[in-house]
């Protein structure tokens, strides 16, 4: 069933990405959702995208719950739940950057059963569920593994953007103390920086300030890559909030350390 389930939320993004097309590089209006003073900008292709996937799952499975950055939640009868972001990275996406991706991911209770991260533009899909991590690209489907990197000094580390730490005191200082130890630092990347973790290319991802719909989906990406994904506590990073991704174990456990001193 899973594996109808990872198949489903594959086709579905596919379809999706057609939607978002229309839109990317194009005159675009952009909304606020939050005051003045602050920029969290939505699009129309966020919204079309959001209601065709949550259109989509409700005539599959009508008793699943749905949630999704958008519209909310619509809660069904069943423990599985649906979690969409529709256009993760909307900045990259009206700045016309193919750093974004949609995000589809299913969990039962406190259990992910897979995740997809779908970047129309570039036609590239990364899947994962208890079968593995998989890249997806132009008839190519390879298993993904993330890297060996276990020391911070070797580590290449991303991060959207250094302002998602202002909200926690002292995360900022704490994020910086672990940037100033690893090979490279890059800024930016949102999702799809998830899907070069799964794939080896970088070892280091540390975050702030996400929500639930922008990092469930991600979760089986890293993990069943062979990587290492909890919040700054070595919690479940499922709640989103302050995040910590590693290529392995080990690397994650050196980063955590960091992160934790005050």
């Amino acid at each position: 069933m899973q594996d109808n389930y990872l198949q489903f939320a594959t086709e579905v993004v596919a379809e999706a990405g057609s939607i978002a097309l229309r839109y990317f590089r194009s005159p675009l209006a952009v909304e606020n959702k939050k005051s003045a003073d602050q920029f969290d900008p939505v699009t129309r292709a966020d919204k079309e995208v959001e209601a065709f996937i949550r259109e989509r799952i409700a005539t599959a499975f009508p008793e699943h719950s749905i949630l999704g950055e958008e519209q909310g939640t619509t809660t069904g009868t069943s423990d599985y739940c649906w979690v969409i972001d529709p256009i993760d990275g909307t900045r990259a996406f009206i700045t016309g950057v193919p750093a974004w991706g949609i995000l589809l991911g299913l969990k039962r209770g406190p259990q992910l059963l897979c995740g997809v991260m779908h970047q129309p533009y570039l036609q590239e899909t990364f899947i994962a569920d208890q079968h593995g991590s998989f890249f997806l690209h132009a008839g190519e489907r390879r298993r993904l593994q993330t890297s060996s990197v276990a020391k911070l000094a070797e580590a290449k580390l991303y991060c959207t953007h250094p302002e998602l730490f202002d909200a926690v005191a002292g995360a900022s200082a704490r994020f910086e103390a672990v940037a100033q130890q690893c090979r490279l630092l890059r800024f930016g990347g949102d999702c799809y920086s998830y899907g070069m973790l799964a794939m080896g290319q970088i070892d280091l991802i540390i975050e702030g300030d996400l929500q639930p719909y922008d990092i469930v989906p991600l979760i089986p990406l890293v993990e069943a890559a062979g990587g290492v994904i909890t919040d700054w506590q070595g919690g479940s990073a499922a709640e989103g909030g302050l995040i910590v991704a590693a290529a392995n174990a080990t690397l994650h456990g050196h980063a955590l350390h960091m992160l934790q001193q005050q």
